[in-house]
């Protein structure tokens, strides 16, 4: 059996999410945006040059999964209001 190489994926931001300083943060909200757009640039440029539609769909598939990590680390920088 080959190796799996590890991916980050959302569940590995979430569990590792609370030891994150809102700097680092910041940086990986940086880095994830920066990558969503890419990916969203090829979708488009594929979309134009009517590429593979099962790549097309993987991903779009991934780009949704950074948005979904964009959104739960967005929401970690909103300070908790005391109840």
């Amino acid at each position: 059996m080959l190796p799996v190489a590890p991916t980050l994926t959302c569940a590995v931001y979430a569990r590792r999410v609370d030891t994150y300083t809102p700097a680092e943060i910041t940086e990986r909200l940086g880095a994830l945006r920066a990558e969503h757009r890419a990916l969203d640039d090829r979708i488009t440029h594929m979309a134009a040059n009517g590429s593979d539609d099962l790549e097309s769909k993987r991903l779009k598939r991934h780009r949704l999964q950074l948005k979904d990590c964009i959104s739960r680390l967005e929401s970690l920088q909103i300070p908790d209001e005391p109840a």
